[in-house]
Formats: structure tokens, sequence, C-alpha cells
């Protein structure tokens, strides 16, 4: 009698890594979305995830995007007064 692999199980694991990954980077793509589009959404993640933000910002200005972040905060500002 052959012993039983570990195949199965391996492969069980493989495809639920893989699909979490998966979800993860639609999730990603989503709150960039989410944060790209909305000036009022990037406020809201500023009070309450400013690590988050500062990775949005960082990301387009490496892609060369400049200048959001001071937009930003001069519309900030503007409203606070």
């Amino acid at each position: 009698m052959a012993p039983k692999t570990m195949e199965p199980f391996a492969r069980k694991i493989f495809k639920g890594v893989l699909l979490l990954e998966v979800i993860g980077v639609f999730g990603a793509y989503a709150l960039f979305h989410k944060m790209n589009s909305s000036r009022d959404f990037r406020s809201t993640m500023s009070r309450t995830f400013p690590s988050v933000l500062e990775v949005y910002y960082k990301s387009n200005e490496w892609a060369g995007i400049y200048g959001i972040r001071e937009l930003d905060q001069e519309a900030w500002s503007a409203k606070d007064e």
C-alpha cells in the first residue's frame, strides 16, 4: 500500500494563498482608485490612516505626478478657515 502524499493538501494551501493575493491586489487597487478620485476620502484617510495616505502621495511622486499633496493641504486649510 502506497503512503498518502501531501499533494492534495498542498494544492489547497496554494490555491488559498493565491486567492488571498488576488483579493489583496484588487483591494489595493480599489483603495488607490478611491483615494485618487476623491479629495474628501483623502481627508478622511489623513485623519484615520495617515501612513496609508503618505504611501499614496509617495507612489504618485515616484510615478512623476507631483503637487497632489500641496493641493490637498491648500484645499483643507482653506476649508478650515
